[in-house]
């Protein structure tokens, strides 16, 4: 009987951007990591090959959830591009990105296959990213390897991954943010659906089915390195008030 374990990643950079669906010039973000793009990110750096359904079958079946550590910023750019061949000026798209986001996303299921992933963004064959090419994360992926456990537990107990700038400048939240998949013995009665489960990467055609998504929350663990809750004394905040009177 195979162990079922959990491979959890810490998602974080200057930008990310993780679309779930895009309508002509309009490329918009969700407001966490997909389903669809982590298991891409997983499947690059073990050199799965875009179409190779085969192999992408068992990652796309791993449970997935994400808990939201940094909401970050959502930002819009604007870009420009011009046809490869004819050199003519291709139409203005609007691009949407997180800035200076955080999450913790983890994935479940057969410990041997997570054991061949975690190696996999150890030593990628293709470099990791965070929804985009253009989105490179800030440090390593990879965050740790949980044998015989589950999600739940896991999301509920893996230190608050916020940026140190970020703690500084925020009392630590009572709870964070989980949005996780229906385990097989678990009601879908309250769950939404969200079209990222990931069928093919084929440049061809791309498909994507529905998967259910629970919105959960865990009380916020204590972070690496911390002696204890964050003090709720903010030492910028006698800073932030002189700006605020003076605006």
């Amino acid at each position: 009987m195979s162990r079922t374990s959990v491979l959890a990643l810490r998602l974080a950079g200057p930008l990310q951007s993780w679309g779930a669906s895009s309508r002509f010039t309009r490329r918009t973000t969700e407001s966490a990591p997909t389903k669809s793009g982590v298991i891409g990110l997983l499947a690059a750096a073990a050199g799965i090959q875009r179409g190779d359904d085969e192999h992408l079958a068992p990652l796309a079946a791993l449970r997935f959830a994400v808990r939201m550590d940094q909401p970050g910023t959502r930002i819009r750019d604007f870009h420009t591009a011009h046809h490869g061949v004819t050199g003519a000026s291709m139409p203005l798209s609007e691009r949407f990105y997180l800035a200076d986001a955080v999450f913790v996303a983890a994935v479940e299921g057969d410990h041997a296959l997570l054991t061949g992933l975690r190696d996999a963004l150890r030593a990628p064959v293709y470099p990791p990213y965070l929804g985009r090419r253009s989105c490179p994360p800030s440090e390593p992926v990879d965050l740790a390897l949980y044998e015989d456990t589950r999600l739940e537990d896991v999301l509920a107990s893996v230190p608050w991954q916020a940026s140190a700038w970020y703690r500084r400048r925020h009392r630590t939240p009572q709870a964070l943010t989980v949005l996780r998949e229906t385990a097989a013995d678990e009601s879908a009665a309250a769950a939404d659906v969200q079209r990222d489960q990931p069928v093919t990467f084929d440049a061809a055609g791309r498909r994507h089915a529905l998967r259910t998504v629970v919105t959960d929350s865990v009380s916020t663990p204590i972070p690496s390195g911390s002696g204890g809750p964050q003090d709720a004394h903010d030492p910028f905040a006698a800073l932030e008030a002189l700006e605020n009177e003076s605006a």
